[in-house]
């Protein structure tokens, strides 16, 4: 027999009786603790019995149903996404947050249904919490202000001038990755957000633009661009007082273009503190603060809708194609899987129409080139294609809202020998599911000359939303 230590304890305090009439001193005070012990034991399991109620029961049944939900294999959380796929502690920022959603019905009853709250998950569609998003969203529409400073809007003689003002001609195709830079400017001066009252403001616009500066003849390198930001911010906290109040922390700037990172390096407050809108929003790049700073989706310019292409007419597994120099990854995809029969990877020229390869295939690839962030996102978005994205280290746009798992396919870049076999493990049903999904999500990923609804400009205006009362001033 096993003999705790607690018992040889015991039984070496209370040894055993001798057989005999008198009873000890030692022996009374062992019988008296032995009835103590037993009492208390009585006591515990008479409170346990008591303090039983469905309330527990049902805490136990939500445990119980959480663990028990079953997540597709290829549509798995992404760890490198992980900690941006639910709104940060900071995104209301009011007097009152907004009240929880209740708990689904599926959740507070008193036995396992794991089928009913699977139904409640997919209900969310491409969603953390449509019905979360879209109350917080209507307060951003009725209470956000947004001062543009009168640079964008002023017809001044400067000689600079045209850096400030929008883009005359922003559908240009000639503008390709730096649309999205030059749309949310003119969107911005179209919109109900933007107030003549500075005084009003949440946040303020500087609005002048990388792309414009990097095709000037005068100013073009990055060091000459670091230096027109720089006087030029000087010049705003030497004629308004707004930048003072905060160290820039309430200033915005927007870019695509990689070169506008370097733009506040001269400025250490810009740096620090105002919140970069970048398209090459990556956490492994300097300057780029993941919750402080924006990802910007990066859009092509496009004149026309063409419908979508069902399901069932997308013959080709995968389709790839851009240029591979100064990609490693992209090299190595060329190398594994360029002569596939399933997929279409191309480098430089195609046999067909750049599109069509979207439009033909289940699958689209986004590999990282030189930034983390190309257009192939969204022209998979836009062309019914669910994205693969290969790319680490990417700040997906409007993460906090969408749940990217649900309409993309993320792969690690040391994986890229697994892309087929990840892609043909998903079942129909969860193509399908992806397919509809992404429909969902496409208004999100357009432009408009005057914003509506819920596109590129309110998506990226309800992000500044849930940053207008953050304090990150620097030390």
């Amino acid at each position: 027999m096993i003999v705790s230590e607690e018992q040889e304890e015991e039984e070496e305090r209370c040894p055993k009786p001798k057989q005999h009439h008198s009873r000890p001193p030692s022996l009374r005070l062992c019988l008296l603790l032995l009835t103590v012990l037993v009492a208390a034991l009585f006591i515990v399991t008479i409170s346990s019995l008591l303090t039983s109620s469905p309330y527990i029961d049902s805490t136990h049944n939500f445990d119980l149903h959480f663990s028990e939900i079953k997540f597709p294999p290829e549509r798995n959380r992404n760890p490198t996404l992980s900690h941006s796929a639910t709104f940060p502690p900071s995104s209301f920022t009011s007097d009152l947050a907004p009240p929880l959603p209740p708990l689904p019905q599926a959740v507070i009853k008193s036995k396992p249904n794991i089928k009913a709250v699977d139904t409640t998950m997919e209900e969310s569609g491409p969603y953390h919490n449509w019905q979360l998003f879209v109350e917080d969203f209507k307060e951003m529409m009725r209470n956000f202000k947004i001062y543009v400073y009168p640079d964008a809007t002023n017809q001044t003689q400067s000689q600079f001038g045209p850096i400030f003002l929008p883009h005359q001609n922003p559908f240009d195709p000639k503008l390709g990755n730096y649309f999205s830079e030059h749309m949310f400017k003119l969107s911005l001066l179209q919109s109900s957000l933007l107030t003549l009252h500075p005084q009003q403001a949440h946040l303020f616009f500087l609005p002048f633009s990388i792309n414009l500066l990097r095709n000037d003849p005068r100013v073009h390198s990055e060091a000459s661009i670091s230096e027109f930001v720089s006087q030029y911010i000087t010049r705003i906290r030497s004629d308004f007082t707004f930048w003072n109040a905060s160290a820039g922390a309430n200033h915005f700037y927007v870019y695509c273009h990689s070169v506008g990172r370097e733009a506040a390096s001269k400025f250490l407050d810009l740096r620090n503190n105002a919140i970069q809108v970048t398209c090459s929003s990556s956490y492994f790049q300097r300057y780029y603060v993941t919750h402080k700073d924006v990802a910007l989706p990066q859009v092509w310019p496009r004149s026309n809708d063409h419908p979508l292409t069902p399901p069932d007419a997308r013959h080709k597994l995968v389709y790839f194609s851009g240029r591979i120099q100064n990609s490693r990854i992209r090299q190595e995809l060329i190398a594994v899987w360029g002569n596939d029969s399933y997929m279409d990877i191309f480098f430089g020229s195609t046999p067909f129409p750049y599109e069509e390869g979207f439009r033909r295939s289940k699958y689209c690839l986004h590999v990282k080139g030189y930034e983390v962030n190309t257009a192939r996102v969204s022209d998979s978005i836009h062309y019914g294609c669910i994205p693969v994205i290969i790319s680490n280290y990417y700040d997906l746009p409007f993460a906090n809202v969408l749940n990217w798992s649900k309409f993309s396919v993320i792969i690690n870049q040391g994986e890229i020998a697994f892309i087929k076999k990840r892609l043909l493990s998903i079942t129909r049903q969860m193509y399908l599911d992806m397919y509809q999904n992404l429909c969902q999500v496409r208004k999100h990923f357009l432009w408009h000359k005057t914003p509506r609804g819920f596109d590129s400009f309110h998506m990226t205006a309800y992000q500044l939303w849930l940053r207008r009362s953050m304090h990150r001033l620097s030390h």
